[in-house]
């Protein structure tokens, strides 16, 4: 055999999915450096972690079948670094956005501090949906003050400059980034088309040298995964899968088309069509995935709700 073809045997390499190792693995300061990575390739700057802080959803919740994950740290300078990721369509989501943004701000500033302690807030936006209006698949957003007869840029004084540590207005304000990965499937040599590839796709490939994807190919193996980790894993993936299904499925049934009319008979359809669907495949085929593994039918059938005689026959 040639080495070529040797090669072509091996194994493909999967990873586990960004949103799970939010919630489960980038929390460990181990981890870090993937976490700083990503963030410091969205924002353009090199961002190193000081600590974790909590959020609503900045929790190792056994609860798996959440289609949103957040995080939330704390860079040196005291910066609020707020992580988001939203599996499902939410047609409120800007403003959800603003809401976060301006609560972090409130919570982190002790009652009588003056304004110029008010934090910094960066908030980032991974969504896997059709979000507003737009094609590129990145978007920033910042706040600026721009004259209404002169149309100049309001700036800071040089003893604010000094004072806030910061070159511009919007440096004051939250900055949003929003990241459209649902449909991206272009890998390039660009550090954060290599990211959005990944959040897309699941696939770190060889040549990967965006900022902590190198570190993210040996931590984030699927086949690091202790058994039980992994049957928790797979049953994550499924029930992630179940919720989108029911989405695509209530949007099918009229569900968005009817909100003007009346939703409900079309949601509960739809939801309805895509529970029973949804389910069948998806526990087909995580039972599959579990097989290959190793697992015995009996413990694939506690897990996933089929019979030994359905799995057997896989």
């Amino acid at each position: 055999m040639s080495a070529n073809c040797i090669i072509m045997a091996k194994k493909k390499r999967t990873f586990i999915s960004f949103d799970w190792a939010l919630k489960h693995l980038l929390r460990e300061k181990a981890n870090h450096d993937v976490l700083e990575g990503f963030i410091s390739t969205v924002l353009g700057t090199g961002i190193k972690i000081h600590r974790l802080l909590e959020s609503k959803g900045n929790k190792n919740d056994a609860n798996a079948k959440s289609n949103r994950v957040d995080l939330l740290a704390e860079n040196k300078n005291g910066d609020l670094l707020l992580i988001e990721v939203q599996g499902e369509a939410e047609f409120a989501y800007f403003q959800r956005m603003l809401f976060g943004a301006s609560k972090l701000v409130t919570e982190y500033i002790d009652s009588g501090e003056n304004y110029e302690h008010v934090k910094r807030v960066y908030s980032i936006n991974i969504v896997y949906f059709d979000l507003g209006q737009g094609e590129d698949c990145v978007y920033e957003g910042k706040t600026e003050f721009r004259g209404l007869t002169k149309h100049d840029l309001l700036q800071l004084s040089p003893f604010q400059k000094q004072t806030f540590k910061a070159e511009a207005v919007s440096d004051l304000y939250p900055r949003y980034v929003i990241l459209k990965v649902n449909d991206f499937n272009r890998w390039s040599r660009d550090s954060l088309d290599q990211w959005l590839y990944f959040l897309a796709t699941t696939d770190i490939p060889e040549d990967a040298d965006a900022p902590g994807l190198r570190e993210a190919r040996e931590k984030l193996d699927r086949m690091r995964m202790g058994r039980d980790e992994g049957v928790l894993y797979d049953r994550y993936l499924m029930d992630r899968a179940i919720l989108r299904n029911q989405m695509t499925t209530a949007r099918g049934e009229g569900y968005l088309d009817g909100v003007n009319q009346g939703m409900t008979e079309g949601l509960e359809k739809g939801m309805a069509q895509g529970m029973a669907q949804g389910r069948a495949e998806e526990r087909m085929e995580t039972a599959r995935k579990m097989k290959a593994d190793g697992m015995p039918a009996e413990l694939i059938a506690k897990y996933t709700g089929l019979t030994v005689e359905d799995i057997n026959s896989l």
